[in-house]
């Protein structure tokens, strides 16, 4: 299945889900590799000041991780390119609409929208309801 580049066709076929499980950011300046096997963090990116992480709620607590919020994963089904612009855009606008923050990570088939737990449900209804107008 190749990637979707319209606009309008992706917008038509979000189809967003929400992950069932919770997640926490993290940071680290020990080396990734080490933090990847002993984490299994969902994403990673690492930066000048250090790794970011991704994991689990329930992998921070098992660890003794501190961590400020909670977040819940809202993964879009459709494939988009990597290449075209506007739908992390246009899914903000609605989203900002709402006062929930985003956090985004683009994965080769899909985006990944982490939402504060207690803002998952109505960013699930808004996301869903693009699709839908």
């Amino acid at each position: 299945m190749s990637a979707k580049k319209d606009l309008k066709d992706i917008l038509e076929n979000l189809h967003p889900s929400l992950v069932d499980e919770s997640f926490v950011f993290m940071t680290s300046k020990e080396p990734i590799n080490t933090l990847v096997n002993s984490l299994n963090p969902v994403a990673t990116f690492t930066e000048n000041e250090g790794s970011t992480l991704v994991i689990t709620k329930a992998v921070a607590d098992q660890n003794s991780i501190q961590y400020d919020t909670v977040f819940n994963c809202i993964s879009l089904g459709v494939h988009s390119s990597l290449e075209m612009s506007g739908l992390i855009a246009t899914i903000s606008a609605k989203l900002f609409k709402n006062n929930i923050p985003t956090n985004v990570f683009a994965g080769y088939f899909h985006d990944h929208i982490f939402i504060p737990i207690d803002k998952a449900k109505l960013a699930l209804e808004t996301i869903s309801s693009i699709s839908s107008s």
